[in-house]
């Protein structure tokens, strides 16, 4: 019974003082431990109410959101802003209609079977990588690793072109500068400002996201000065247009496409970094895996069909996305003055779904820390709590490249633990953190070698 790393619960208190010491903005340390049994209750102490939001009756109230009382919170929207302006992944109310309806039909590029070959075509340029790295024997960041492979995949799909390596560096070190100091993750702010406050940002997080628009710009106008020379999800954005004939600005193409692009390569990126090294340390999980791969593929290469059969790589992934859900938290705030369940919410407060919280709630799930990839197998369904599974979200705001990630994850964990063992250094000072992904506190540094 493996259990990955975790922060270790302490009573509320504790916790809070711990974390305004540490001054990291890890905000999984600031979970009390009875954040994984309560149903809905306070988040420690602050100035505005802060609730946990666990029951999924009540999860699901608060995300499907029938009368717009739970909008993305001020928090999230502030935090955002200057990366992604008012764009579909933090606007509500007629303004998302409006950019949901201009976007829905560009997404259906991101059809798993229509975008696989760009799969494969990043896939294969990280295996070139990859056997460089087994011949030299050196060194490198996981993390990094894992972020330009699915920064390569997006770009494909979304820009037919792949990201060149120095702009794939340069995104990941923006982004870690931008999760890190974003004042969102600010502590002190959480537990001391009103809601609706309006915080300016830092400049080191304004010119880490100046440096990624800038990346996302040059590529958005490769696509305007070549005309209509491409058939993929930015030509779509770029000529969609709303019931007034108007389309989106340039800044505003970068926001949308920025959320496409951010979201289909960070979040995908903080999942494959953490089922590669938890891979890495089980290596009977690994056996099982080439076990898996030589009875459905054989020796041939992995193609789309094989992607749906192979259960256990698929369960692999999914119980990877249980302990380490890459957006670990989906903050709400309340409009109005209402009530969750018997719990009375005041006008301003800040509401808690926690998908990490949720996927380890000791009441829903049996030995909620333990990494098993079998509790997702068919027999094993009745153990599910119906609702305490969330690792793409819920309701009119579900992630739409679910099903992508998915098929993504499969093919990649495959066809590089077919062909490589990965070696993680010093795996026992690896630990989580949470500000807007889950990610390692530090990279994780690995080497690779030919598989047997």
């Amino acid at each position: 019974m493996y259990i990955p790393p975790r922060p270790i619960s302490r009573p509320a208190l504790i916790a809070l003082l711990r974390v305004a010491l540490r001054g990291d903005g890890n905000l999984l340390a600031l979970l009390p431990a009875a954040a994984y049994r309560m149903e809905i209750g306070p988040l420690g102490w602050s100035r505005r109410q802060t609730l946990v939001v666990n029951r999924p009756e009540l999860v699901r109230q608060v995300l499907l959101d029938p009368e717009g009382i739970f909008p993305k919170s001020d928090l999230m929207v502030n935090a955002l802003a200057p990366l992604i302006g008012d764009s579909i992944f933090v606007s509500s109310g007629e303004t998302w209609r409006r950019q949901r309806a201009m976007i829905d039909p560009s997404l259906t590029l991101m059809r798993v079977n229509r975008a696989f070959p760009a799969m494969e075509a990043g896939c294969a340029a990280a295996e070139a990588t990859l056997a460089e790295h087994a011949a030299r024997g050196g060194r490198f960041s996981l993390d990094l690793a894992m972020s330009h492979l699915t920064a390569d995949i997006i770009c494909r799909t979304v820009f037919s072109s792949g990201l060149e390596h120095q702009a794939a560096h340069d995104v990941f070190d923006a982004f870690t500068v931008f999760e890190r100091c974003v004042a969102q993750v600010e502590i002190r702010r959480l537990i001391f400002d009103r809601a609706w406050t309006r915080v300016p940002q830092k400049p080191d997080v304004l010119e880490a996201c100046r440096l990624i628009r800038g990346h996302l710009g040059a590529l958005l106008d490769g696509h305007l000065a070549a005309g209509a020379g491409f058939d993929d999800i930015a030509s779509k954005v770029i000529e969609a247009r709303d019931l007034e004939g108007r389309g989106f600005t340039r800044e505003e193409l970068i926001d949308q496409l920025g959320v496409l692009f951010l979201a289909g390569h960070e979040t995908s990126a903080s999942a494959l970094t953490w089922a590669f090294f938890i891979l890495a340390t089980q290596p009977a999980l690994v056996a099982r895996l080439r076990a898996e791969i030589r009875e459905v593929v054989g020796e041939g290469p992995i193609g789309f069909e094989h992607t749906k059969r192979l259960t256990f790589v698929r369960n692999v992934f999914r119980e990877t996305l249980r302990l380490y859900p890459p957006i670990t938290f989906l903050p709400r705030i309340a409009n109005e003055a209402t009530r969750l369940g018997g719990t009375a919410v005041r006008r301003g407060a800040l509401i808690m779904v926690a998908p990490w919280v949720l996927h380890r709630h000791r009441a829903y799930w049996r030995d909620p820390d333990v990494f098993d990839p079998d509790r997702f197998l068919p027999e094993r369904e009745g153990e599910m709590t119906p609702g305490a599974y969330i690792p793409f979200g819920l309701g009119p705001r579900i992630c739409a490249g679910a099903a992508f990630a998915t098929i993504e994850a499969v093919l990649l964990i495959a066809r590089l633990f077919r062909r490589f063992d990965v070696h993680v250094e010093a795996p026992e000072e690896v630990e989580p953190a949470a500000r807007l992904t889950t990610r390692p506190v530090r990279q994780v540094m690995c080497r690779v070698t030919p598989a047997p």
